[in-house]
């Protein structure tokens, strides 16, 4: 993966299927608005840094992440670390059986989701460098 831009469009993608996901959560979960209202323009900041974060790493580590896998990997890798940093503990639902809790663990449900989500993109961008590797002499 020598492209930069590509890397940054699979951080963006991310960071967009992590907000969807999580107001959709929300909507879901049926959360008051007025506490969670803002909560996806917040986690929207929340994955810009980290797409800041995430591209300066693969800027610098460039040899090291030539698959989207990989990248996708760093994204939630960071986003995890995010998360635990931030006070969002996934276990405080088994003690506290609320939506707020709830919330938490969905967020980390999603990022999974998301993570396997990009495994189709990897296969069928494998799948299209292989065909043009074939194609040159």
């Amino acid at each position: 993966m020598k492209n930069i831009f590509l890397s940054l469009v699979i951080f963006v993608v991310m960071s967009l299927l992590h907000v969807q996901f999580t107001e959709w959560t929300i909507k879901y979960l049926k959360l008051p608005g007025g506490d969670f209202g803002m909560y996806s323009i917040a986690l929207l900041i929340f994955c810009s840094i980290i797409t800041a974060i995430g591209l300066v790493t693969v800027i610098i580590f460039r040899k090291n992440y030539d698959s989207i896998l990989k990248i996708a990997v760093l994204f939630e890798a960071i986003y995890w670390v995010f998360l635990i940093f931030s006070g969002n503990n996934p276990f405080l639902y088994l003690s506290d059986s609320k939506n707020e809790n709830l919330l938490m663990v969905m967020m980390y449900s999603n990022s999974i989701i998301i993570f396997l989500l990009m495994f189709p993109v990897h296969l069928l961008y494998s799948k299209i460098i292989l065909s043009k590797n074939k194609k040159l002499p």
